[in-house]
């Protein structure tokens, strides 16, 4: 009973997850598999802690949901390390450059990096008692010597791994200390996310969620460093050899999406800046709604046709306007892309109405519903994918960033739109989602995306960029009939 109580499905699953890639590691790869092997363990270790641990209370998580520690520390280096086999195969016939390998190496070492601190930070919290005092028990001095020897083995796997490819201890040195910040960063991440949004995610994907994040602004901030340093040419910086090689869709993606995600940051400084200002005038507080929405629109027109273009174009060197790079690329195939458009916002539109007049006239479950929604996946991306795959890339990218906009609103409550836009997604949700956070469309969105978008460049599996679309889409929904 206890070995089935340590092993369950989802355990036994990533178990077999983790072997798979393990098997397949060639011998320059043997210290990252060791680290995920120590990473793994570790994750473990804490979710069977956290199991009968209350220290975690502190944290109000999705109810219902398990703790999901040990997937959501696994997943990210797993898909990394993944990636590194891929890229040491197709090195070795000669078909990617050095640099692109190197690159990956301090990806998968900061994502190690992100997901290991946050397990320290974890298991630092249940060692301590809601009094501050440590649990009594020798088993606490135990794993605590095995998480530090843990610790120190991974951080040696890591800079033995990182002088390899740095060719000099300086530049091995900064790129441990770039990979260390990455853990630092997840760790604020994710404090910052479970206490701001309670009740949302379990930890394991606020783990995710945050190390994923870590992740994507550290790529971003490595390319606009190098950028701005002019160490172009330099043969020794990785960051300046790959970092910046990327195609236009990838710039405009992630330049849009980073955007949006720092713009509720900055938005709320600008309307408490506003509300202080004004202050004492009751012709003010009368007009408060609408004075908030207006500085919302034109700051966020700011932001999409300003500040992220500029960026956009200082890391990539566009020949024209960012946007205006985009409607050049929709209509330099018109009549196919178009084509797509106009069946994409048909298949929405029928099907978003009468869903939504179905969840609110009928009592058929909404997670059953929700399903529905996959399958519509499978038919709206599916033939994007194999006629105008780079297409649907920017597509993917478009939508996430109008996910993201309405999601703003919805939680700022931005007039006239806010309430709305709350009540219409409300139809849709069930106790997995919160009122303060709304996540499910977002993560059919991402499962449906993310496979996509990390097998752009060198692939040698062609069914990769499928996995997402036919898992989500058609496993997943089986996965409820046969229930």
């Amino acid at each position: 009973m206890a070995s089935s109580s340590l092993f369950n499905g989802e355990r036994a699953v990533v178990l077999v997850f983790i072997s798979r890639v393990l098997f397949s590691l060639p011998f320059s790869l043997l210290l990252h598999g060791l680290s995920l092997s120590l990473l793994a363990l570790s994750a473990f270790v804490v979710e069977i802690r956290a199991e009968t641990s209350a220290s975690l209370s502190i944290f109000k998580t999705r109810p219902g949901a398990s703790s999901g520690i040990l997937l959501g520390a696994v997943t990210l280096p797993v898909v990394m390390l993944s990636k590194l086999i891929q890229l040491s195969r197709a090195f070795s016939l000669h078909e990617v450059a050095i640099e692109e390998l190197q690159y990956s190496t301090v990806q998968y070492w900061a994502t190690s990096a992100s997901c290991l601190s946050v397990l320290v930070f974890i298991y630092i919290i249940m060692m301590r008692a809601p009094d501050g005092t440590q649990h009594p028990g020798s088993h606490c001095s135990l794993d605590a010597k095995f998480s530090l020897c843990g610790i120190l083995i991974c951080v040696v796997a890591c800079g033995v791994s990182l002088l390899t490819t740095s060719h000099t201890g300086f530049i091995m040195i900064l790129n441990l200390l770039w990979v260390l910040c990455h853990g630092l960063v997840a760790v604020k991440l994710i404090r910052h996310f479970l206490n701001t949004f309670p009740s949302c995610a379990s930890i394991g994907e606020a783990l995710l969620v945050t190390t994923g994040l870590a992740l994507y602004f550290g790529d971003m901030l490595a390319c606009t460093i190098v950028k701005a340093i002019g160490y172009i040419s330099s043969s020794e910086l990785v960051f300046a050899q790959y970092g910046i090689k990327r195609s236009e869709i990838t710039t405009v993606i992630q330049g849009v999406i980073l955007g949006l995600l720092l713009f509720p940051v900055i938005f709320k400084f600008v309307v408490q800046v506003w509300e202080c200002s004004s202050r004492g005038y009751s012709e003010a507080r009368t007009y408060n709604e609408i004075g908030r929405s207006f500085i919302f629109f034109a700051f966020l027109g700011v932001v999409l046709v300003v500040i992220i273009p500029s960026w956009m174009q200082f890391v990539n060197d566009f020949n024209l306007h960012p946007l205006l790079w985009v409607i050049s690329f929709v209509f330099s195939e018109p009549l196919k892309r178009l084509s797509l458009c106009i069946y994409w916002v048909c298949v929405i539109y029928v099907s978003v109405l009468r869903f939504y007049n179905i969840s609110k006239n009928s009592k058929i479950e909404r997670i059953l519903l929700r399903k529905y929604y996959h399958l519509m996946a499978v038919s709206m991306f599916l033939p994007a994918l194999i006629f105008q795959p780079k297409f649907l890339d920017l597509a993917f990218g478009a939508a996430l960033a109008v996910f993201l906009v309405l999601e703003i609103i919805r939680v700022w409550r931005i007039w006239p739109l806010g309430q709305p836009i709350h009540q219409f997604m409300n139809a849709f949700t069930d106790h997995r989602d919160s009122d303060l956070l709304i996540v499910s469309h977002f993560s059919l969105l991402l499962g449906c995306a993310l496979p996509i978008w990390m097998s752009s460049g060198y692939n040698d599996r062609p069914l990769t960029p499928f996995a997402g679309i036919l898992s989500l889409g058609i496993g997943d929904t089986m996965l409820l009939f046969f229930r």
